[in-house]
């Protein structure tokens, strides 16, 4: 999982929603819980999904032959994100579920951790792990939670985005959930050999790969569905990109302790105001379906001070706690990597979140996640 990619594909809400009073659309999805009853049958040639019917309330759709991801980009599809164009091949289709842009992050928390860890040695056998480790976070887990996140806002998605997969009907109900049960599978079997390959006596990978993975299941699934709250959704968002590959790797290669949990999950903060940029854009769509965003809670002009207050305060706080700790320059170099995004936060966000929240993004991140990497290295010594 480029660091600026992050944010631009954390939210999976758009904001281009269609009014609800000129069109009326219908899509071709059956609304059912994930975990609703299901049998899963596995034989020696293929596995199997049967999931139960409920009933829930339709969502009408425009058809997806008029899309606007028509003429869309195929570069754009293989890493699922705006602008994808419509696509038939299967395993194209699911690869565009798992969201490959989103890929990045979660190997880049993997670096930081390894490094804070002060155990991570460039030879073979650290770098193999250090590989799998990145598979388990990135295509595995972190697709897990892109495909379930992607069924459980296909209503959204059908008044934002008719033309995406599953509201378009590109790809069934059954073969959704059983890519979502083998990568979830697959995550947690790599965690388990991590924690085997590197001979720890409590399998921290495994448990940190299941918290995670039940994390993301709450995040986007009734009846919790923390992303309803803008506040503890984004907090959880924040936390999956940032603290909990950090601990993957450092756990894998070291010992996670009680401060370096208390630092990650502060700079998670951060991670806050990152998912807050995304929101801005389906306003309209998240107060139509009662999800409570912070700018539908508070207002663009708010919650965009909001955003970028919890990104700035959060990483001069942990400059302040580099200093206390006998960090100075390392406080220093994080400093310097705030200055230029707070630059374009005045440059492009705070005028317009909308229109230049890619250029903000683009702009200003690989600060951000440079800064990660100087607090890793800064807590390895």
């Amino acid at each position: 999982m480029s660091s600026s990619a992050l944010n631009t594909v954390l939210s999976t809400r758009i904001s281009n929603v269609v009014n609800a009073n000129n069109n009326r659309v219908r899509v071709g999805v059956r609304t059912q819980p994930f975990f609703n009853p299901a049998s899963v049958t596995f034989t020696a040639r293929r596995l199997t999904v049967r999931a139960q019917e409920t009933n829930a309330k339709e969502v009408k759709s425009q058809a997806p032959d008029k899309a606007p991801s028509a003429g869309g980009s195929n570069f754009n599809q293989l890493l699922g994100i705006k602008g994808a164009a419509q696509e038939t091949n299967k395993w194209k289709i699911r690869l565009q579920l798992t969201k490959p842009v989103t890929w990045p992050p979660l190997v880049w928390g993997v670096v930081c951790g390894a490094a804070a860890s002060g155990n991570f040695h460039w030879n073979l056998e650290d770098v193999a792990k250090s590989i799998v480790c990145m598979l388990m976070s990135g295509p595995c887990l972190t697709g897990y939670t892109q495909t379930l996140n992607d069924w459980y806002d296909r209503e959204i998605d059908a008044i934002n985005e008719p033309y995406r997969p599953i509201p378009s009907g590109a790809i069934s109900e059954n073969e959704v959930i059983t890519q979502i049960w083998v990568l979830l599978l697959a995550g947690l079997g790599l965690a388990g050999l991590l924690d085997i390959w590197e001979g720890h006596n409590f399998p921290i990978v495994f448990y940190l790969a299941l918290g995670g993975s039940l994390l993301s299941y709450i995040y986007s699934a009734p009846p919790l569905k923390l992303k309803q709250n803008g506040w503890i959704g984004n907090f959880a968002l924040g936390a999956s990109y940032i603290s909990l590959p950090w601990w993957a790797g450092q756990a894998l290669f070291g010992t996670l302790t009680p401060d370096i949990i208390v630092l990650t999950l502060l700079y998670s903060i951060a991670g806050l105001g990152i998912a807050i940029v995304n929101d801005f854009k389906s306003v309209e769509g998240d107060r139509a379906m009662g999800l409570q965003s912070l700018p539908v809670a508070f207002g663009a002009e708010t919650a965009k001070w909001i955003c970028v207050g919890a990104i700035d305060i959060t990483q001069l706080s942990v400059a302040g706690y580099l200093l206390g700790a006998g960090k100075p320059l390392y406080a220093l170099a994080l400093v310097a990597l705030i200055i230029p995004q707070v630059f374009f936060q005045f440059q492009y966000f705070l005028k317009d979140p909308v229109k230049y929240d890619v250029k903000y993004q683009a702009s200003a991140q690989p600060f951000l996640v440079l800064g990660l990497l100087v607090t890793a290295l800064a807590t390895s010594h």
